[in-house]
């Protein structure tokens, strides 16, 4: 199979066809446009430019159009890269770029693909194949990092914005970082944030709108609202203050340098960056998404009822909250309020 069949027209929106009977050319325009969405939300070329080469390469060893993929394929690709002894987080990338591309033609061509092709798309990727290969050192297998540890972290990305040689990204990293963990958010969701969706008036403490929330299967964004505890609104409050101002104006919370939106991929390498800046032995570092799984389980082990976590998170049912949690709480004190500010201290 020839690889050019996925190569990707530089350029703006795909116009408007008639259906195409081939299906490689039909995918990739569907390519085209999923990269086209990426330069609308705002991703830096370079951020497109690999995420568009590890899609092109994903789609090649799969061998087949996405919405004829089955479980067994993405078995055969990722137990293939384990094989040839790719790292698990490489591993972890094939899957989820085309859970990305997947998760885009349900949202955008699930009616054409059904009248050209006859099939109903079903996401091939689910908890059993994308668990499986990716290894014993999956997050959802490693334990979250602990209070302790996250407030080391963080007391040294405080430090490290007066010594910095760019104030403003030490300064957006710092918040951006304290805003996934208190927030329990996912590297997209924060990645996607805008200005407007600080609300420093709804509630007690303000909320974030977290307008992309992770939908499940066909069900598209699942917005939500997070409340801003343990300080995080005066994190926010300062960051809009004083350190946005210094990146180009656009709508976007979380700008790169450009003012466009740091892509996810982005976001984990920043923070694998700044962990290695740290110097602590790897076993101490951890991922954005342990983040969100940190949140959860020191709500739920300072005693925060699992219904409120679940909502904070944005999950569908309580059962997937409890695998973020231990086993039972450290300790039973009920949370009435905000927590102490954990920002500055």
């Amino acid at each position: 199979m020839a690889e050019a069949r996925f190569q990707v027209i530089a350029g703006g929106a795909v116009p408007e066809e008639p259906l195409a009977t081939d299906p490689w050319q039909f995918q990739a325009a569907c390519v085209e446009a999923f990269v086209a969405s990426w330069r609308a939300r705002g991703f830096s070329p370079v951020t497109i430019d690999n995420d568009v080469g590890l899609l092109e390469r994903t789609l090649v060893a799969l061998g087949r159009p996405a919405w004829e993929v089955t479980p067994e394929d993405i078995d055969r690709v990722v137990g293939d890269l384990a094989v040839k002894g790719r790292a698990t987080s490489t591993r972890r990338e094939y899957v989820q770029i085309f859970k990305g591309f997947h998760r885009f033609l349900q949202a955008r061509k699930a009616a054409e693909i059904e009248a050209a092709f006859g099939v109903r798309l079903v996401c091939p990727v689910d908890e059993f194949n994308a668990s499986r290969h990716v290894g014993d050192d999956s997050p959802a297998l490693v334990p979250p990092p602990t209070p302790e540890r996250v407030a080391e972290f963080f007391d040294f990305m405080k430090q490290r914005i007066a010594t910095a040689r760019k104030y403003g990204p030490a300064a957006r990293d710092y918040a951006m970082f304290r805003t996934l963990y208190h927030a329990g958010l996912r590297s997209e969701e924060a990645s996607l944030l805008e200005r407007p969706d600080v609300h420093f008036s709804r509630g007690p403490f303000g909320k974030l709108h977290v307008r992309f929330g992770k939908g499940a299967h066909t069900s598209g964004p699942r917005p939500r609202w997070v409340p801003m505890l343990d300080g995080l609104d005066l994190v926010l409050r300062w960051f809009l203050e004083d350190v946005r101002p210094k990146f180009p104006d656009s709508s976007v919370l979380f700008a790169d340098e450009s003012g466009g939106a740091l892509h996810r991929g982005t976001i984990r390498n920043r923070l694998r960056y700044l962990m290695e800046l740290e110097g602590r032995p790897s076993a101490d570092r951890f991922s954005p998404h342990a983040l969100r799984r940190a949140c959860a389980t020191h709500n739920y082990e300072r005693g925060v009822d699992l219904v409120a976590i679940e909502q904070m998170l944005g999950h569908w049912t309580v059962s997937s909250t409890m695998r973020y949690g231990p086993p039972r709480r450290s300790s039973r004190t009920p949370i009435s309020g905000q927590c102490p500010p954990l920002w500055w201290n």
